[in-house]
């Protein structure tokens, strides 16, 4: 190696000849340090497998960074300012409280830095290579890596190559992007002043937790959607309740409205709405949440053969693309874009890659979805729509928190709604929203992978008072009858 150059990469050392550059190889690489990106990583070294992921950014991606883990730091600081302002309805009585903004955010970049420290330390000391730059293919097998430093290298991935790279927001088409004050996700949440007021365009899922969160604050939210409800692809039930509690908040909610224009003046944001007629909305910001699409621009997927689905990578169920040695991950082919079904995703691609898995096994574990509102959120399986649509014949119960004695105690309400087949009592779906509804969710989860019946949910002992009682008199609701229902 006389005439070579040895030059770091975060979990390893890349090298340099004098004159030019030595192509490395690895058994796998993975383009994307994201919640996908990483996770395979992780278990495709468990597995035995030479792996190696390349990263534009920071390891943990959108979810870590951008998403998931930052929202809910900011969740946690408006859960804890609305629980202290309700403290009076417990007898517990605060003067003069105050939100410094400033500390909200140095928070949430202290839990950040805190999780990224501690996946750094995992890559080290799996000995896992992390390439930074900017990743480009060539062929099936071999990538270019435009480095921050301006330097390029070449990856030869020597049995298959997993693209994990993410998606971001959304855009609309009419904004004007030279305004500071309409905001992407990723920029709303480094906003360093708490805004006056804001306006929310979409309804869905990110749309709803942002406006919850700033509601809680105490910032005037007025929150736009093009259609006739939020979280349009939901229960029904939980749409209609989750419209009741925002609009019982203050929040103005705006349904069945599409933008026609979006203009800054004076500092101040002008939404131009059109529900049969013209109405303009002004505020401090506009946050656009109208969803994500794929990362997929400049990544040289022109040069392969390689199936595209309304513009997110087309797998099949091992995750394997038009290409056979290319695989897909992640946000990028679309579905359910969450972080638990990109790991879930990261894990499985691995253990079919490492011979461990059998590709003939189509199982997949049912995927929760949460929104981390207030109230919150949590549903898996099918709605009561989807499972008339699909031919089924089915029982359904909806049990009330207002008969639970500990979302009682806490002075919160909601429901737990449970669709099972009607003629094997196989659960087909279950749709919580109110106290603990994203981790209750998970009960029904390990249900549901086992093939539980409602009977056999309605048999299992819960412990007194807890908000899961209300699982288990869901669960009788469909059989015999909620006890206290």
């Amino acid at each position: 190696m006389a005439n070579t150059v040895k030059s770091p990469c975060s979990g390893g050392f890349f090298y340099y000849q004098k004159r030019r550059l030595v192509q490395i190889k690895h058994g796998v690489i993975i383009i994307g340090g994201g919640v996908a990106g990483y996770v395979a990583a992780i278990r495709g070294k468990q597995l035995g497998l030479d792996v190696a992921v390349v990263e534009s950014d920071k390891l943990g991606g959108t979810c870590l960074h951008r998403g998931c883990i930052p929202t809910k730091a900011l969740l946690e600081s408006a859960r804890t300012f609305r629980t202290i302002l309700k403290g009076k309805t417990f007898g517990i009585l605060c003067d003069n409280v105050q939100i410094d903004f400033a500390k909200i955010q140095a928070y949430k970049n202290q839990v950040v830095k805190h999780l990224h420290q501690g996946l750094n330390n995992i890559f080290k000391r799996e000995r896992i290579p992390v390439y930074s730059g900017i990743a480009r293919l060539l062929n099936n097998k071999v990538i270019e890596i435009a480095q921050p430093y301006g330097g390029k290298i070449s990856l030869e991935a020597e049995q298959a190559l997993v693209l994990a790279t993410g998606s971001k927001p959304r855009n609309i088409h009419l904004t004007r992007t030279d305004s500071q004050r309409v905001l992407t996700t990723d920029q709303a949440l480094k906003l360093e002043k708490q805004p006056k007021s804001i306006i929310i365009v979409g309804g869905g899922v990110i749309g709803v937790e942002f406006a919850s969160l700033y509601s809680d604050l105490g910032i005037p939210v007025t929150l736009i959607e093009q259609e006739d409800s939020l979280l349009v692809h939901g229960d029904q039930e939980i749409q209609k309740e989750i419209y009741r509690q925002f609009v019982n908040r203050g929040i103005k909610v705006l349904l069945n409205t599409s933008i026609t224009d979006i203009q800054e003046q004076k500092q101040q944001i002008i939404v131009t709405t059109d529900n049969q007629h013209e109405q303009e909305v002004i505020g401090d910001y506009c946050l656009i949440c109208i969803g994500r699409e794929a990362n997929i621009n400049n990544l040289g997927l022109e040069y392969l053969n390689i199936e595209l689905t309304n513009g997110f990578v087309k797998v099949n169920s091992v995750y394997q693309t038009s290409e056979p040695n290319l695989f897909a991950i992640g946000d990028v082919i679309g579905g359910k874009m969450l972080a638990h079904a990109a790991s879930y995703q990261g894990i499985r691609v691995m253990e079919y890659l490492a011979g461990v898995l059998d590709p003939h096994d189509s199982r997949q574990a049912p995927i929760p979805a949460c929104i981390y509102s207030n109230p919150e959120i949590a549903s898996i399986g099918l709605t009561e729509h989807q499972a008339n649509q699909q031919g089924y014949k089915i029982k359904v119960s909806k049990f009330s928190l207002q008969a639970n004695g500990k979302a009682v105690v806490a002075n919160e309400s909601g429901f737990v709604k449970l669709i099972a087949d009607a003629e094997t009592d196989d659960l087909l779906g279950a749709h919580l929203i109110g106290p603990q509804a994203t981790e209750l969710i998970s009960v029904i989860s390990v249900g549901m992978f086992l093939d539980a019946s409602s009977w056999e949910l309605s048999r299992v002992i819960y412990p007194h008072p807890t908000v899961s009682e209300a699982l288990g008199e869901a669960a009788l609701a469909l059989n015999s009858g909620a006890i206290h229902g």
